[in-house]
């Protein structure tokens, strides 16, 4: 071929490429490359046309070549980086994308490239600075502010976000990716109605986009639209069957409406798409304490299988610690939660974190806080230190607690949303601890103790199924903290109304059909009683309908109400006279935020530490007799109380301050004994350099 002819030929191959004929061009570039083996543009275009069908080593070969033959041209390198990208050979990728801008400066492509293979090794701040230049170099750049918003969006910087997705779709408004970005940055800051308008936009762009339809079923499940959520998560996994995050969505859904096996079989269907779907499983196993036909022996098994699945391949990052073994220096206290907010977490700890002795702890905080709040300002004041870690990679978590060397370290979350269990696998403290968020402790034996107290687990053979060396607090496990929205205790509501209002205004997802059916045989006691009951709309409330009915108790008999604000919610408290804990999984914040209103608890003493949290809030409250050992006495004592409207009244008018001076809420005495158990933890572990038998423990199977 002449000059001319090659130039033509490049010409046609191109108009053909660009017409979507890709084998007609590949078949002329091959022609003009059989006549000049060398040719840089042919060598390229036939590596870009190549690449995009997948055979990338043959693409990457080529566009070697035209570099070769053409060593300056920025645009071939920057085609090699994209390609060493999408094989997996990041760092490869990075050093062709920056000698891309070495060779021209003002590469905006290139610059929007590397940030990409920078986010996706965990380097955001660098990640974050290519994102930027690449904007500043051309404004215009559509995809460059999508991703620069997704960079602030794991930052924690909400509004920054949504300037940067706004401005995507500014420049281009049918950019589908952007309105479902948008609407995620929008739930995330509590504008669900916003979020769902973007969310539908996108699906009217794309409505086969299954990550979309999973995104807009996460809002309707904010909304309390159950059945919403399930249509939009069902049609999610239909279009993308491997879509694991759906799978799971989709089981917290079936979770929130009672449903509980078909909540598991998702769970578990998606950690057999991927076994190692932390999320998935870390619901599995809430899920699990949920189910009334769960045995202890049977969950300490799946609790073994997470450590293995999990926590075991982290070990390898554990280093030695190198704290000052002084067993009565001031020590270094660790708390990591995501619920450093108005959230029961938050209210729990506000106490002890005022409370401890400064000269004893210095108080480190490590929040996955993603919008703060007023409770979040609070906490925050009462720490020592405070540590953002939205955004860090679980090493970088792990990194920074080594850093501030952390004597005793705690966990807040154990197996609930946006857990750092990963970090307390690498072991980054000497000693660490789970309590709160999970009455069962953590399915992790790198985690060395859970707190709890002799009414939650009074049988010291049943630690066995424990991860975790049990600590028993000798006062109490919880420290109450009322809410900013609780109002004035009201005068017993049934003396205005003429009848018994019973309620439970606990998760839905606790009220098993055991619990239902033994409120259906209180009611049939209490002819003229109601029951108010917390369940979302949906056919979840159909089936309460219909068991009940089954039982001979009408719907006009029942009250179901929605997710409420927190005011409205301590203002429902004013309609109930009794309160009702759910079986098999007590309450816990809701029995407190019930007693400080006025309202007496009825409970059934559970198997697990799970199912005596009412037992432990009632007897620290000392409130024994509110306490029933078989389904027959709870209904018994329910009964009694609702035949005794004085009682009621007495109670109602007395029940905050008996909170107010049992030791629920006896901050300074609460803060001692947690320090006590965390310097008999400190001591074990400055002469031994381990906790108490730990194998022990983990032998049980």
């Amino acid at each position: 071929m002449s000059q001319v002819t090659i130039e033509q030929a490049m010409q046609v191959a191109a108009a053909h490429s660009r017409a979507g004929r890709v084998a007609e061009a590949e078949a002329i570039y091959r022609h003009i490359l059989a006549a000049q083996p060398n040719c840089p543009g042919a060598l390229h275009e036939l590596g870009v046309i190549v690449g995009q069908s997948g055979r990338l080593e043959e693409a990457m070969a080529l566009i070697r070549r035209a570099i070769a033959a053409s060593p300056e041209n920025a645009g071939y390198h920057c085609d090699l980086g994209s390609f060493q990208q999408t094989g997996g050979q990041t760092d490869d990728a990075i050093a062709s994308y920056q000698r891309a801008i070495s060779l021209d400066p003002a590469y905006a492509e290139a610059f929007y490239n590397l940030a990409i293979a920078w986010k996706s090794k965990g380097d955001l701040d660098n990640a974050m600075a290519c994102n930027q230049r690449a904007v500043g170099l051309k404004p215009d750049l559509v995809e460059a502010h999508n991703n620069l918003g997704i960079l602030w969006k794991e930052r924690g910087q909400y509004d920054l976000a949504i300037a940067s997705y706004r401005m995507a779709l500014k420049l281009r408004p049918d950019y589908a990716e952007a309105h479902n970005n948008l609407g995620a940055a929008l739930r995330d800051t509590g504008q669900t109605d916003e979020a769902i308008a973007c969310y539908q936009r996108a699906l009217l762009l794309r409505p086969d986009n299954a990550q979309t339809h999973n995104n807009l079923g996460t809002a309707w499940r904010d909304k309390g639209q159950i059945d919403k959520a399930i249509a939009c998560y069902q049609q999610a996994v239909t279009l993308q069957p491997d879509l694991l995050g759906a799978h799971s969505n989709l089981g917290n859904v079936w979770k929130a409406a009672g449903q509980l096996d078909r909540a598991i079989e998702c769970y578990q269907r998606a950690l057999a798409l991927d076994p190692n779907f932390v999320e998935a499983h870390d619901n599995l196993l809430h899920a699990l304490q949920y189910h009334p036909d769960t045995d202890r022996r049977s969950l300490f098994l799946e609790f073994q299988n997470w450590n293995r699945r999990h926590g075991e391949p982290l070990r390898r990052f554990i280093e030695d610690h190198g704290n000052d073994r002084d067993p009565e220096r001031q020590l270094r206290i660790g708390y990591v939660s995501p619920d450093f907010r108005d959230h029961p977490v938050g209210r729990f700890m506000l106490p002890l974190l005022a409370g401890h002795d400064r000269n004893a702890a210095r108080v480190f905080c490590y929040a996955e806080v993603f919008v703060a709040d007023e409770m979040t300002a609070k906490l925050k004041s009462q720490a020592h230190a405070w540590r953002s870690t939205v955004g860090l990679s679980n090493e970088q978590v792990a990194r920074a607690i080594r850093e501030d060397k952390i004597d005793i370290l705690v966990d807040l979350a154990m197996h609930t949303a946006d857990n750092r269990l990963l970090v307390f696998a690498r072991k980054p403290a000497p000693v660490q601890v789970a309590y709160l968020a999970s009455l069962g402790g953590a399915a992790l034996d790198t985690i060395d103790y859970r707190l709890t107290d002799r009414h939650l687990d009074p049988d010291e053979a049943d630690d066995r199924y424990y991860m975790q060396e049990s600590i028993r607090l000798p006062g109490t496990y919880w420290c109450y903290q009322q809410s900013f929205a609780a109002e004035a205790v009201h005068e017993l509501p049934a003396i205005a109304a003429g009848r018994i209002t019973l309620g439970c205004l606990n998760h839905f997802a606790k009220v098993s059909a055991d619990t239902l059916r033994t409120w259906a045989t209180l009611l049939d006691r209490l002819p003229t009683a109601r029951l108010l009951l917390h369940i979302d709309h949906g056919s979840q409330r159909d089936r309460v309908n219909q068991l009940m009915a089954e039982r001979g108790i009408t719907a006009d008999r029942l009250e179901l109400l929605p997710h409420v604000s927190p005011a409205e919610y301590f203002q429902i408290y004013h309609r109930i006279d009794i309160a009702l804990d759910p079986l098999p999984f007590a309450g816990g914040t809701t029995t407190c935020d019930a007693l400080w209103m006025g309202v007496p608890v009825v409970t059934l003493a559970g198997r697990t530490a799970a199912g005596r949290a009412g037992v432990s809030i009632l007897s620290s409250a000392g409130l024994p007799e509110l306490i029933a050992r078989t389904p027959q006495d709870y209904v018994q004592i329910a009964a009694d109380l609702a035949g005794d409207l004085p009682r009621l009244a007495a109670m109602r008018s007395t029940l905050r301050q008996r909170m107010q001076s049992s030791p629920l809420m006896d901050a300074g005495r609460f803060a001692r004994d947690i320090e006590a158990a965390y310097r008999t933890m400190w001591r074990t572990w400055c002469q031994t350099g381990t906790r108490n038998s730990p194998a022990r423990r983990r032998a049980v199977g």
